[in-house]
């Protein structure tokens, strides 16, 4: 159990490593226009392309093709409606305009709403981790790596747009901590605490639906954040290069 512990934490805990990337030095428009389209492609190619297929295999192994790709489509879905509900909830930008212009506090906006959207991811995911690593420690080090290896540019999605910003190192690492640090808390509390009723089935559901959330934040607020620098040439650069990298990484490490 500790062994599975330390892993989950480590796994989930690489984002920090990307936030400390993302505030080596203060990004300008271009840069930015590019990270936040590198955010988008690599937050749309873990659902759609990782999260999403390997639900949609376990569907397949209970019910029919109409109904496995119809039971992953509904949650999909579901999860983009909660994502938009979520998005409702946080201030409107003006309520941020005590860090700058309009541009950072659109900024910082998303970047409030793609960490929390990576933190709903990194719950799952580190329940994953830590049951796997209980039930099999060769699996469980060889997902926890994996993971660990696709938080990297996770935690650069949330730290470069806050220390844009905010011009705050601090706080642009620290909210990439924060986001990895639910994958070891959130898998502790899950074992503890409702251990007993996190079926497959359930976690099947769970990734879909974060899968939905994650790919609503990546298509309605990074790509147009991104496009609002007027770069676009450089957003859909960094979108390309974000498919990319994670399409690479998810093949490799498969």
């Amino acid at each position: 159990m500790l062994h599975a512990l330390i892993v989950t934490a480590l796994a989930g805990l690489a984002t920090t490593l990307g936030g400390m990337a993302a505030v080596v030095r203060r990004p300008g428009k271009r840069i930015m226009a590019l990270a936040m389209g590198f955010a988008a492609g690599v937050m749309l190619t873990v659902s759609l392309a990782d999260m999403l297929p390997a639900a949609l295999g376990e569907y397949l192994a209970a019910f029919s093709p109409w109904g496995a790709g119809l039971a992953a489509a509904s949650l999909l879905c579901m999860g983009m409606v909660v994502a938009g509900l979520l998005e409702g909830v946080l201030p409107e930008e003006k309520a941020f305009r005590g860090v700058g212009d309009s541009q950072k506090a659109r900024v910082l906006r998303s970047a409030l709403v793609t960490a929390l959207a990576l933190l709903l991811h990194n719950l799952p995911e580190g329940i994953l981790t830590l049951f796997t690593g209980v039930a099999d420690p060769q699996v469980g080090l060889r997902l926890a790596l994996a993971i660990g290896l696709h938080n990297l540019p996770e935690g650069l999605a949330v730290a470069a747009p806050l220390y844009y910003a905010t011009g705050s190192r601090a706080k642009a690492v620290g909210a990439a901590f924060l986001s990895g640090l639910a994958e070891p808390v959130g898998a502790v509390l899950a074992f503890f605490v409702l251990g007993r009723f996190l079926t497959p089935g359930f976690l099947n559901g769970l990734v879909v639906l974060v899968a939905g959330i994650m790919s609503w934040v990546s298509v309605f607020e990074l790509l147009p954040t991104g496009f609002g620098f007027d770069k676009k040439g450089w957003t859909a650069a960094g979108f390309g290069a974000g498919l990319m990298v994670m399409a690479l990484g998810i093949s490799v490490l498969s």
